[in-house]
């Protein structure tokens, strides 16, 4: 019987353990690889004269993308009016701007082509800025699992082939839907570096993320379960 009991009290022990852990740590609902993104528009309307990159190629700061001439341009330049270059494009005397790339990157959009109208204010092309790959995960969390998201915790992120890489937390942001936390979190790792792991790491490749929560010691994973049932039935 004394074998019996110290089994059970073994089990009891163990299973809690268990249980504790799991209660302190959390899985995306949804996760994603992404990056820092640099739109390309045009303060002028008019056509394309030439394009000089397509989607998915490499580009340095300053390389060129695409040419456009304006017709109003050139008229604002002939009625003396002042268009200054900028870091994204330069004016030519004739009314065409030439748009050149303000961060070392990739192309990932690109929605003009020669002999194409750009409108006023339209953006037109998207970069992708090297080295700044991180993981959006969104959770849905109870306020006290919320609360106990600490900066810079733990997450496991594991890539399409099962390959777990570790990173941390590193930004949070929250809207309450249905009395539950719907919460953004960027995680950010020193192993995701563009096309490692034979090129799953990209922007866009689909990661789970597990974010581990503060550990309010052992017993707190079985004590707010408790909580929440006598909650539920109005104790």
């Amino acid at each position: 019987m004394t074998v019996g009991i110290l089994v059970v009290i073994l089990l009891v022990g163990v299973f809690t353990l268990i249980f504790t852990q799991r209660q302190a740590q959390v899985v995306s609902t949804s996760a994603a690889i992404a990056s820092q993104d640099f739109t390309v528009g045009a303060d002028y309307s008019g056509t394309v004269t030439s394009t000089e990159v397509e989607v998915g190629d490499v580009v340095a700061k300053g390389d060129e993308l695409f040419a456009l001439q304006s017709l109003q341009l050139q008229k604002d330049l002939d009625d003396d009016i002042m268009v200054p270059d900028t870091d994204a494009y330069t004016i030519s005397g004739d009314g065409t701007m030439t748009f050149t790339s303000t961060v070392d990157g990739t192309v990932s959009q690109l929605d003009v082509r020669e002999g194409g109208f750009v409108g006023s204010g339209t953006a037109v092309a998207t970069i992708e800025r090297s080295g700044t790959l991180f993981v959006a995960a969104e959770f849905t969390l109870t306020p006290r699992d919320y609360e106990r998201i600490q900066d810079g915790a733990d997450v496991d992120l594991m890539l399409p082939n099962q390959v777990v890489v570790p990173g941390s937390v590193d930004l949070v942001s929250v809207e309450t839907k249905d009395g539950a936390a719907a919460a953004t979190v960027r995680v950010v790792s020193s192993q995701l570096t563009e096309g490692a792991y034979n090129g799953l790491v990209a922007s866009g490749t689909p990661v789970e993320a597990t974010m581990h929560l503060r550990d309010d010691g052992i017993l707190a994973g079985p004590v707010d379960t408790v909580q929440d049932f006598l909650r539920q039935i109005g104790v």
